[in-house]
């Protein structure tokens, strides 16, 4: 390895601009999830790049939020929420979740634990949680959840990624 002796030309705080920093993040790419449950009779769910695994004990998986969100508020109420890993060929049911309310299930094949979890049938992972703790961070807040149970079918599809706002895929070498 070698390091250069050159130092990184780094802007300061002061001069983060919102969309270059959103830019930079968006180089980093991200598999994508869907949250979601019943509540008050009603399915209510989202889309979020911001998954990851937590914790084998207990078990915790994280996302985030936007705090201007509006679906956080009710989905939050639920007693369980579903997550699922979204696979390669799950871009449009992706959008329809970031789309109108009234309109973010209409035709997608999906499961209600007794629980009121909510989950995409076909999804790469589904997992059953509860919300552990709520973290407030910055302009978003980190939701980790407990898990309660899993669904991970053996196959071979791969994940839904989120590259620079477009969806991918994974490719093997």
């Amino acid at each position: 390895m070698t390091i250069s002796q050159t130092p990184a030309a780094f802007v300061t705080n002061q001069d983060l601009d919102p969309v270059r920093l959103r830019r930079a993040f968006g180089d980093f790419p991200s598999g994508v999830v869907a949250v979601a449950a019943a509540v008050d009779g009603v399915l209510v769910g989202l889309a979020a790049s911001s998954f990851t695994s937590v914790s084998l004990e207990p078990p915790l998986i994280s996302f985030s939020i936007a705090n201007t969100s509006k679906t956080w508020p009710d989905l939050r109420r639920a007693d369980h929420l579903g997550v699922t890993v979204l696979a390669a060929h799950h871009s449009a049911i992706c959008r329809q979740l970031a789309g109108p309310v009234a309109h973010r299930f209409e035709g997608i094949q999906a499961s209600v634990s007794d629980e009121g979890a909510v989950t995409i049938d076909d999804g790469l992972a589904r997992f059953d949680t509860t919300i552990y703790r709520e973290v407030e961070a910055g302009d978003h807040t980190i939701v980790l959840l407990k898990l309660h149970g899993l669904d991970h079918p053996v196959g071979e599809l791969g994940p839904l990624v989120f590259h620079r706002s477009a969806f991918g895929r994974l490719t093997a070498e």
